[in-house]
């Protein structure tokens, strides 16, 4: 199938980008590896596409000192290529999203404002604290990443907001982290996958479930028991995603508990 007949501008600035979305039915693209799909297969019909790709601003890295600062349209072949110190595993997780060619054109802001409960960057950035900025004709909101999604493809965006940049704390000397998910056929996207971060000086255990029906879910129990003992019993990763996906079939949910071991294991 081929896309409904839509407008298209590419605005300069944010300012711009705003002004343009202030119109009926107008939606913003960037890397369009999500909306691309969806235009074609006609689940989107938007009346005006607002391609903010090429808006400077919105593709900067910047070193705030204790964290990074990453322009909404950064793609993830950016951060693949490019690993930032004290945040060396955004690069680890680039490298395993999707396949290269989609890394090379698909965003870290796009995928957080299309919220697919599969995706790496919802739930890798949940894990580390993040917070996202996004912006409106009201100024800018900074939103914690865990709270950013509210369900399967829907966030706290409003329809005349973007997505600035995302802001990722840099980890401590002794940090500790592991990311595993998996997938029957690598590209694709996960059936269970876990991101731990535990990093001892700030005080930090966070441990988040992904690939459910639903945005990433932390797994407190879980989280304090690797940090106190350096493990987790398999009874107590149990009892959390039994608590998280409680709709869940047994098969299901042993899988995804699997994906919280190796988690741990690679921490």
């Amino acid at each position: 199938m081929k896309a409904a007949a839509f407008d298209y501008v590419r605005p300069r600035d944010v300012g711009e980008a705003l002004e343009a979305l202030r119109a009926a039915d107008a939606k913003p693209i960037a890397g369009g590896q999500s909306l691309g799909p969806m235009l074609n297969l006609r689940l989107a019909r938007p009346k005006l596409l607002v391609d903010v790709s090429k808006i400077e601003s919105l593709k900067q890295i910047k070193d705030e000192g204790d964290g990074w600062r990453i322009g909404a349209s950064v793609t993830h072949a950016e951060l693949e290529d490019r690993p930032l110190a004290g945040c060396q595993l955004l690069s680890k997780v680039a490298r395993v999203v999707a396949y290269r060619a989609v890394r090379n054109r698909g965003t870290v802001g796009g995928s957080l404002a299309h919220a697919d409960p599969a995706a790496d960057w919802p739930l890798v950035l949940a894990a580390l604290d993040a917070t996202v900025r996004v912006i409106g004709p009201s100024g800018t909101r900074d939103l914690k990443a865990d709270t950013f999604m509210t369900a399967a493809f829907t966030t706290q965006l409003r329809d005349d907001e973007i997505v600035e940049s995302i802001r990722v704390p840099k980890l401590g000397p002794s940090a500790r982290w592991g990311y595993y998910k998996f997938c029957r056929k690598t590209g694709e996207f996960p059936e269970a996958a876990a991101a731990l971060l535990l990093d001892p000086p700030r005080r930090i255990a966070r441990l988040f479930a992904g690939a459910l029906d639903r945005p990433p879910q932390p797994l407190e129990a879980v989280a304090r028991s690797v940090a106190e003992q350096g493990s987790a019993s398999a009874e107590t990763i149990g009892a959390a995603m039994a608590r998280v996906a409680p709709g869940m079939g047994p098969a299901a949910r042993k899988l995804r508990a699997t994906a919280v071991q190796r988690a741990i294991a690679q921490s």
